[in-house]
């Protein structure tokens, strides 16, 4: 039987290294892409820069399928002034490179969108996400003026319009012999945790504190290798969210459900 081949972008660091070697743990093969791909890595890497949207495709070419998966890992956090290229990257470069691939993914393959619990308001947000989701990518920075959108507001709206385009993937995804998902973790321990404490403040702190910790890059990509993986076959456009309880608490304040408890 042959082994399961999966990209992975953003390989170098964090979730996307972590996925790598769980992967690699199961026997798959990977092949990874970042803006600064590992040098010792124990697989093939290659370089792409996601800002660059015209770069995409003649990287992706370089890599040699087909694929039973890619999981759309890479992303920037939420950094002011950064705005316009926060949602070049974390949401039209996901879909250029979902495109690229698309061809040479093996029937029966699955994507994983490695969202965020930040999307979680989209349904209230929808005009906005459609308002993107239309937009000519090179009119990126035009859109954050005139939308009056900071670093946090472009972080959360990037990951909404990725949850929402997930779910309008999932028939026609189907209908290929395709599954997508949507992964939506909360806070993460990764190198880029202090631009979401800075970002998000005093409602990230609380957040963390009553889960009781960050999730740890290794929690979540477990999640994402079994969307990957067979045994997920079932999973169609799903909004999977390991975040420690965090959507609940929320919830649970938001609904008044207090008096439900034991």
């Amino acid at each position: 039987m042959d082994q399961p081949h999966y990209i992975v972008t953003g390989v170098a660091s964090g979730i996307g290294a972590a996925l790598a070697a769980q992967l690699l743990a199961r026997g798959c093969r990977v092949t990874g892409f970042d803006v600064r791909p590992p040098q010792d890595a124990a697989f093939p890497c290659h370089e792409v820069d996601l800002a660059d949207l015209a770069s995409i495709e003649p990287a992706f070419a370089r890599a040699a399928g087909p694929f039973d998966g890619l999981c759309n890992n890479a992303g920037v956090s939420p950094r002011p002034g950064q705005e316009a290229a926060i949602l070049t990257i974390n949401y039209f470069a996901q879909r250029a490179v979902t495109r690229a691939v698309l061809p040479r993914l093996a029937p029966g393959a699955s994507i994983v969108n490695m969202a965020s619990r930040a999307g979680a308001r989209w349904r209230e947000n929808l005009d906005q996400v459609k308002r993107l989701a239309a937009l000519d990518p090179r009119d990126t920075a035009a859109f954050v003026r005139d939308e009056g959108i900071d670093a946090a507001r472009a972080y959360n709206l990037s990951k909404e319009a990725l949850i929402a385009w997930t779910l309008a993937e999932s028939e026609a995804m189907t209908a290929r012999g395709l599954r997508i998902n949507a992964v939506c973790p909360g806070a993460v321990a990764t190198a880029l945790l202090s631009d979401f404490a800075a970002a998000f403040g005093d409602a990230m702190a609380r957040n963390v504190a009553r889960a009781g910790r960050p999730g740890l890059p290794g929690e979540i990509a477990s999640v994402a290798a079994f969307l990957l993986g067979p045994d997920s076959n079932w999973l169609r456009g799903a909004e999977i969210s390991p975040d420690g309880g965090m959507g609940a608490f929320a919830a649970s304040d938001t609904l008044g459900l207090a008096a439900l408890r034991l």
